[in-house]
């Protein structure tokens, strides 16, 4: 995939960013995030090492509050976004341009996921139905059933599952779950939660 910002470019979004007022690294990561809509998160290792060399160039100062370091515009950062007013206009226009790409790349990913989700779905569903049949064959009893208890287990045992593999993704990457992710969790929750409701009203009917 193409870089988001062209060489340079990062750097003068940087000051723009700082003109509007005094930021620390993390407002200027999620401002950049914002701006994004979420589908560009840039990486600490990709910000820090820039807003240094700015302040190397005495384009940006700083100032420590606590733990925290608050970055400024100084006269010449401002001097140099102003006489470079017309290049930050045509990088306003390619972020655009990332985002749309970003986002066709997301949906793609997205289908993709669910196309795999709902296939996985389906041959566990396959699977259980022919363990089903296979155990009703094997049974001299024909309704046979499976407790309540027995399958609250496997629901919560279930659950504790995916809350340890959110909080894992979640540490892994620093920034929270995406909205990417998010919305093909949820979508496949419902999916499942459809799906089992479905096979319970069935088995009701007469």
């Amino acid at each position: 995939m193409p870089p988001v910002f062209a060489h340079g470019a990062l750097r003068l979004y940087l000051l723009a960013l700082l003109e509007d007022g005094p930021k620390h690294g993390y407002e200027i990561i999620r401002a950049l995030e914002d701006r994004f809509g979420g589908t560009y998160s840039p990486s600490a290792g990709t910000i820090y090492p820039r807003l240094a060399k700015l302040e190397a160039e005495r384009l940006v100062s700083t100032q420590a509050q606590g733990r925290r370091t608050t970055y400024l515009i100084t006269e010449e950062g401002r001097r140099e976004l102003t006489e470079r007013r017309g290049e930050l206009a045509d990088i306003e226009e390619d972020i655009s341009a990332s985002i749309r790409r970003l986002a066709d790349g997301l949906r793609e990913e997205i289908r993709a996921n669910m196309r795999g989700l709902r296939a996985d779905l389906a041959a566990s569903a396959e699977s259980a139905r022919r363990s089903g049949r296979q155990a009703a064959a094997d049974s001299s009893r024909s309704d046979q059933r499976r407790s309540l208890k027995e399958l609250e287990m496997v629901v919560n045992q279930f659950r504790d599952d995916v809350r340890m593999e959110l909080r894992r993704h979640a540490a892994e990457t620093e920034q929270g779950i995406s909205d990417a992710v998010a919305e093909t969790v949820v979508t496949v929750l419902r999916q499942a939660q459809a799906s089992i409701r479905a096979s319970l009203s069935s088995k009701q009917r007469p």
